[in-house]
């Protein structure tokens, strides 16, 4: 965790809003979530899926075993960053010829299909280019991702025939924030079963699974806090068990990189009207998207660094407001907190996956924010502030 001290500083210089994203957080959960995976002794590979944050991705190179890739673009970032092919998933439910063709020639160790479609593209791709490739079937949790059993089936049919695309396996993954484990429970038991007939019936051997239980991480004050890998040592018997029937590959995003980020913006006005008093901050809603955030109604974890601490405040109930004209931009409806002053740093914690993706930048031009790296106390600009006027016009 890092110090208010060092939060301090990083505002001083690089300014706000700024997310700052911590390495050595990063890196200490991913070794965490792999000894719990590897705990009975089995071999369980861990895979991030970088549309949480790809800002992580050269922090987790030597933490994880696979990064899933769902687009063009973020197989171009992999590129960027010299992911090697073999540590590649391309994955995602929109695939064109040439975006397959791009991932074969990357050297992808693994290539998803999500539908019949995706299946012909891939050996289309394939005849062209005049390589073989690994893939896995995707199947549908009931969504638009993935594929019918049946589909399933017809693919296995197509494929007696086709001698450039070996099935390796099953991708599944239905969710993100599934606070209800019974679930995730369930479907490891319809997954085996599913798996073992699957195989009966086809005679393939399809020993790889790449699993994604869509764990939940606490955001907000009243959630519990004290042990944010709990989730994962509940379920990991469950997932200990499916290992023995494949060579499973555990999926995360979410349940990984939010610890490991902090959203740094500064007080630019107060006032009250109508009784209530108002912070009005440089930043706001088009930054900051935590998952079950319903305008404002539950607080985040979060921290208030006085600009200037020998002022004697009184605590009472503001609301915490960003800098968009519109009645939407609330990041807390109603908090108790020392009355805010000019200047005053607001650090808004646990924000390491998808609001540095998700936020809604272009409304209102406003700039994107300043992207920081903590690396062994070290931090590096990663991104400077984009001026987003320049696309809007």
């Amino acid at each position: 965790m890092m110090k208010d001290d060092q939060l301090r500083q990083i505002a001083e210089k690089y300014s706000t809003p700024s997310f700052v994203f911590d390495g050595e957080e990063a890196g200490a959960r991913a070794e965490e979530i792999k000894k719990i995976l590897k705990s009975s002794g089995k071999k369980v590979k861990l895979c991030y899926s970088i549309k949480a944050n790809p800002f992580l991705i050269p922090l987790l190179m030597d933490f994880v075993d696979m990064f899933e890739v769902c687009s063009p673009g973020e197989l171009e970032i992999c590129r960027h960053y010299r992911v090697p092919g073999e540590m590649i998933i391309y994955s995602g439910v929109h695939k064109e010829l040439k975006d397959i063709s791009e991932a074969i020639k990357y050297g992808a160790k693994l290539i998803t299909a999500e539908s019949v479609r995706h299946y012909d593209l891939i050996n289309a791709a394939l005849q062209r280019l005049g390589k073989k490739a690994d893939i896995i079937l995707r199947l549908s949790a009931k969504s638009q991702f993935g594929m019918s059993p049946e589909d399933i089936d017809l693919v296995i049919k197509k494929n007696l025939s086709d001698k450039k695309i070996n099935i390796l396996g099953i991708h599944y993954f239905t969710g993100t924030q599934r606070t209800k484990l019974k679930h995730q429970k369930e479907e490891i038991g319809m997954l085996a079963d599913y798996i073992k007939k699957l195989r009966a019936s086809s005679g393939l051997s399809l020993p790889l699974l790449e699993y994604g239980p869509g764990l939940p991480f606490p955001y907000f004050e009243g959630e519990d806090h004290s042990d944010t890998l709990a989730p994962l040592k509940e379920l990991n018997p469950h997932l200990d068990m499916l290992s023995g029937i494949s060579e499973l590959t555990v999926e995360m995003g979410r349940f990984l990189a939010s610890s490991c980020g902090y959203y740094l913006t500064k007080v630019v006005d107060k006032k009250s009207s109508f009784g209530r008093n108002w912070c009005i901050v440089d930043g706001g809603i088009h930054h900051v998207n935590y998952f079950g955030q319903m305008l404002g109604m539950k607080i985040p974890k979060m921290r208030i660094l006085p600009y200037n601490e020998g002022i004697q405040k009184n605590i009472g109930k503001w609301a915490v407001c960003g800098s968009l004209c519109t009645t939407n931009d609330v990041l807390v409806r109603e908090c108790d907190m020392q009355e805010p002053m000019l200047n005053d740093l607001m650090v808004l914690c646990n924000i390491g996956a998808y609001s540095v993706t998700e936020g809604i930048n272009l409304f209102l031009s406003r700039s994107m924010p300043r992207v920081l790296i903590r690396d062994h106390d070290e931090i590096r600009l990663v991104r400077n502030f984009v001026e987003t006027w320049r696309v809007n016009s």
